[in-house]
């Protein structure tokens, strides 16, 4: 019975890989049709002709490098900033005690709560008046810091024992000096698994960039993708391959860091 109940679990959890894989297979595929065909009905799943010119074309028509580096630039900024500010924040909710600590943190949470786009437009009203819009400032300063950030790592520092930062006290070592020298150090999985949330996140930012930029050189690899559907068509082909390749760095990303990815979501349900 056991190793029948395996084999149904085993088929059901490979029906539903083959369900989640399929429309990121459908997407590779389509960008190596014709426009013709991709426009065809019924539609076809394997090209009649295989058109890997479509990856060329996209440097053609657009500044695909270009996009690319903004959206590195952005990502590599919110996610250095994100593990220092969060990192500072989380070590004070987690370890000293000030007045209003848990109102503090319980408005924290709620702020998590809210969607993101209910702040936009205070954030686009105030990235106006320091004159910001259209520059990389408006791509990153909003981004520095998180409310999920805090509250990942806070997680984590509470599961480092609590004498050891008791002990460096003992020794002399004040908050600054425990928070780089014990918490730090012993914190390099939680603060791997922040960095991926946070490079998926920036990497696939697209109404930030929609709203906060205006030119074509600031452009990132979201709304590069995007311009590619037109007013009266879309060049799904172009469009998919453009996809293609702005996903690629994420999946190798995910594919090497994948255990960190899970464990960070473990550690949103750790104690408080």
């Amino acid at each position: 019975m056991t190793r029948l109940y395996r084999l149904l679990l085993h088929i059901v959890l490979a029906a539903g890989a083959l369900l989640m894989a399929l429309p990121f297979l459908w997407m590779v595929l389509t960008s190596l049709k014709t426009f013709a065909e991709s426009m065809q009905a019924p539609p076809t799943l394997i090209p009649a002709s295989w058109q890997f010119g479509n990856y060329a074309k996209v440097f053609e028509e657009t500044d695909f490098l270009r996009y690319f580096g903004n959206t590195l630039l952005l990502t590599v900024v919110k996610t250095a900033g994100q593990l220092l500010f969060c990192s500072m924040a989380a070590f004070a909710f987690a370890t000293m005690r000030f007045p209003g600590k848990n109102a503090l943190f319980l408005l924290l949470l709620s702020v998590m709560m809210l969607p993101h786009q209910i702040s936009l437009i205070p954030t686009f009203l105030l990235v106006k008046e320091l004159h910001w819009l259209d520059t990389y400032y408006a791509l990153t300063v909003p981004g520095l810091a998180s409310a999920f950030g805090i509250f990942l790592l806070r997680q984590f520092f509470l599961s480092i024992p609590a004498e050891l930062g008791e002990a460096a006290r003992v020794d002399g070592a004040s908050f600054p000096r425990i928070y780089a020298r014990v918490y730090l150090p012993l914190s390099a999985p939680g603060l791997l698994s922040l960095s991926i949330f946070v490079v998926m996140a920036a990497w696939n930012d697209f109404l930030n960039p929609l709203v906060m930029t205006s030119s074509d050189e600031m452009r990132t690899l979201s709304l590069a993708v995007a311009s590619f559907v037109g007013e009266f068509s879309t060049d799904y082909p172009l469009m998919m391959a453009a996809a293609c390749m702005a996903v690629l760095p994420l999946i190798v990303l995910f594919a090497a860091l994948q255990r960190y990815f899970i464990q960070g979501i473990a550690l949103t349900g750790m104690k408080s």
